[in-house]
């Protein structure tokens, strides 16, 4: 099988993590980074120096290059995806795929147009712990799926990170920052969701940085920082979930499935291995589940290994544009849900991502 070759836009905090995994997957060649910063590009080249640094105007205009990874800041997201669309580029972005669900459907129609593909972050539903809860509920261990909850809490971001302020602006908050992870998760376990009630607040007007090198400075917040509600899913099952940055401390199960049968305790869904449990009619106590599947370690760029491969094999990829997008309409339906004070119909869909087989990716 032929590498399929891939340049990255964006040399972030996050991008560390892709480009340490991307460089060992058999599926992918990475070959050019691009970033608005030339010392953060170049100091990729000093680490990986088979890869070069180039404008992000080089890169799209490389022809060979078969995918652009984005890994920009959110606001720039949907700019930068569809330029790599228009270059005849298939396009893989870290979540959420853009700011606006208008700009991802917009983004879902061009691709379809230029007979390229979209895919999106989060890629963690791939990985062990998760995909061992897949195959748990695909086996039919809790029965039938009934009902799920999900809760991210925290305090906010500005005592760690080191540039915290886009978290807080249109395109942050920790619906589309956490949500990602939390609402993929339940449709890769649950199906596509068919309704949202939601209710939104920013609880401070301004947050303080704790972290270095900004601290003491003040960021507005536009967004808002807790979101609760609940989403119906088109197989009928409704979660609770909760996203805050706003809670000092809670204890909350990350995600839970409840069925007819038992219930499932879902790992961490920003992880890739952590444990797994279950809970049956049979026995009342939780148990620990060995997990089956591969991928435990942190394996961010594991969706564009596999989207390489299925380009390859011509097969559908899993951490598809359209999951990303109808996740990202399910995000955006809480705040819409809290302003109108109803119940919001989703207008997207998407299939249930196909497990991800135990030997289908190379790593080493």
């Amino acid at each position: 099988m032929n590498r399929i070759r891939v340049g990255v836009v964006g040399c972030g905090v996050i991008s560390g993590i892709y480009f340490q995994n991307l460089t060992k997957f058999d599926a992918v060649e990475v070959v050019a980074c691009a970033d608005l910063i030339p010392a953060m590009s170049q100091a990729v080249v000093d680490k990986y120096p088979s890869i070069k640094a180039v404008s992000t105007e080089q890169l799209l205009a490389d022809p060979s290059i078969d995918i652009v990874v984005n890994l920009t800041q959110p606001k720039f997201h949907h700019e930068v995806m569809k330029a790599g669309v228009q270059a005849g580029k298939h396009v893989y972005g870290e979540k959420p795929l853009s700011v606006e669900y208008a700009d991802a459907a917009e983004l879902l129609s061009l691709a379809d147009r230029a007979g390229v593909r979209v895919g999106g972050a989060p890629d963690t539903f791939l990985g062990a712990g998760i995909q061992t809860a897949r195959a748990l509920i695909d086996e039919g261990a809790i029965g039938e799926p009934i009902a799920a909850s999900a809760f991210f809490t925290s305090h906010g971001v500005e005592n760690w990170h080191p540039a915290p302020g886009f978290y807080y602006q249109r395109g942050g908050g920790p619906m589309l920052d956490m949500g990602p992870y939390y609402l993929t998760t339940l449709v890769n376990l649950l199906g596509p969701a068919k309704s949202v009630t939601g209710s939104v607040r920013a609880t401070y007007a301004e947050r303080t940085i704790t972290s270095e090198p900004l601290n003491g400075t003040k960021i507005e917040v536009e967004v808002p920082t807790h979101v609760s509600g609940t989403v119906d899913f088109e197989s009928g099952a409704i979660a609770t979930v909760l996203t805050t940055f706003d809670i000092w401390g809670a204890k909350l199960p990350f995600i839970e499935i409840y069925g007819s049968e038992g219930s499932l305790s879902v790992p961490n869904p920003n992880n890739f291995g952590d444990p797994v449990q279950i809970l049956t009619c049979e026995k009342s106590e939780w148990e620990d589940v060995p997990v089956t599947r591969p991928f435990a370690a942190n394996s961010r760029g594991l969706g564009v290994a596999d989207m390489a491969t299925s380009i390859s094999n011509g097969e559908p990829h899993r951490a598809s544009g359209a999951l990303a997008a109808h996740v990202l309409e399910v995000m955006h339906a809480f705040g819409l849900s809290s302003d109108s004070g109803g119940r919001i119909d989703l207008t997207s869909t998407c299939v249930r991502p196909a497990p991800l087989p135990v030997d289908s990716l190379v790593f080493g």
